[in-house]
């Protein structure tokens, strides 16, 4: 449990060791400073659902995957790419970050789900989780708007990060093959 910052207001967490990292000493938001750190090989994986109605998620297999917008899969890997690369744009705390490696896999999973999985990989000071996580969520949420026209009872979730490592703390599954597209 995080201590409340000296003269801080009613909520505000301390920043410290086991603490947020995004709040400094006044507990106030603040970017981390990643400066002193070593650049190492970085990659995280993320994945994100998207559950259909039985009888629209019948209607997009027989259309293999196409609405009237054109191919959903093949838009939702564009635009998971590009939110990707655009993570610090929208993230405020996000560093800027080279994008070495970025693949996103689209398939079914059961008869009504869709998995999204964003892997991605950098060599920086910092990981790629945000970005993995921004990636998987922008390809679902492209494909709730490639289908919406069918359906707005599609559900998008949960969104989850399934593995990140090169850092401090490495975690869950390992990013493969981030380096090809799709």
């Amino acid at each position: 449990m995080a201590a409340k910052a000296k003269g801080g207001g009613a909520g505000r967490l301390k920043a410290g060791a086991g603490a947020l990292t995004h709040l400094d000493a006044r507990g106030l938001p603040a970017m981390v400073d990643v400066s002193a750190k070593a650049t190492t090989a970085r990659d995280a994986v993320a994945e994100c659902r998207v559950r259909f109605p039985a009888a629209i998620a019948a209607q997009l297999r027989a259309s293999g995957l196409r609405s009237a917008k054109g191919g959903i899969v093949e838009t939702a890997v564009i635009a998971g790419t590009m939110a990707v690369k655009r993570t610090h744009e929208l993230i405020p705390f996000c560093h800027p970050l080279p994008i070495d490696g970025c693949r996103i896999g689209i398939d079914w999973y059961g008869e009504r789900e869709l998995r999204i999985e964003c892997a991605v990989k950098t060599m920086h000071r910092t990981g790629v989780e945000m970005e993995a996580l921004t990636g998987a969520t922008v390809a679902a949420l492209t494909v709730y708007d490639m289908c919406k026209a069918l359906s707005h009872a599609i559900v998008l979730g949960p969104a989850r990060l399934l593995g990140k490592h090169g850092g401090k703390r490495d975690f869950g599954a390992k990013a493969a093959g981030a380096g090809n597209s799709r």
